[in-house]
């Protein structure tokens, strides 16, 4: 049998997993203007730090590209309508039936992350969301707390980031890092290079498992 190459693996909840792209269009009525939002919603998460309450980020980056006062709780009571992309339901699966412990780190409140985790559809030995970290990635706090709550260090688990924003914090602690970048984002300057480069999650499997 090929040896493993991880003993675990973290993930990036809302781009890495989710759809989230397609709700965020969906609340600000248009693809180009979801868009502006949620990466302005990326910058502004990016240099924040320690936790401030998640609607309060998304609504300034809403209020920042012109969206009216309600959709941050359109886009909260909406959250239970997120759906996986394709394949990511298989490849969890697949990894889950060799006994990989699985996890989540994931910039929310707990309140949306736990919806959140609950719309993937596989289970996972543990969710942490910023609110319960106290600070948001790509701070190494969250990430430090997933590996403590796998018991597993940091480089024998493989974090699988959707923002490209997550390179920078995986880099401070020593995960490796699939980056699975859905929808073509662009890194920010002196982000490292992930290990993969990936547009689905179909080779993680193999990716973790095998030499």
């Amino acid at each position: 049998m090929p040896e493993q190459r991880y003993d675990a693996v973290l993930f990036d909840l809302l781009t890495a997993l989710l759809d989230s792209w397609s709700l965020w269009n969906s609340v600000a009525g248009s693809e180009e203007l979801g868009r502006r939002w949620r990466a302005e919603y990326l910058r502004i998460t990016y240099r924040t730090g320690r936790y401030r309450p998640y609607e309060d980020l998304v609504s300034e980056a809403a209020e920042a590209v012109g969206l009216p006062g309600n959709a941050t709780t359109e886009l909260a009571e909406r959250y239970g309508e997120l759906r996986p992309w394709s394949g990511v339901v298989q490849s969890l699966r697949d990894l889950s039936a060799r006994s990989v412990p699985l996890g989540i780190v994931t910039n929310c409140s707990e309140r949306l992350g736990r919806i959140a985790a609950d719309c993937v559809g596989v289970p996972f030995t543990t969710v942490v969301t910023s609110e319960r970290a106290g600070f948001y990635k790509p701070d190494p706090r969250p990430y430090r707390l997933g590996l403590s709550e796998l018991s597993v260090d940091a480089d024998r688990c493989l974090f699988v980031a959707g923002s490209a924003y997550d390179l920078v914090g995986t880099a401070a602690v020593g995960l490796q890092t699939y980056w699975h970048d859905r929808v073509g984002m662009t890194a920010p300057d002196g982000a490292p290079a992930p290990l993969a480069h990936e547009s689905s999650l179909d080779r993680l499997p193999a990716f973790v498992l095998d030499r």
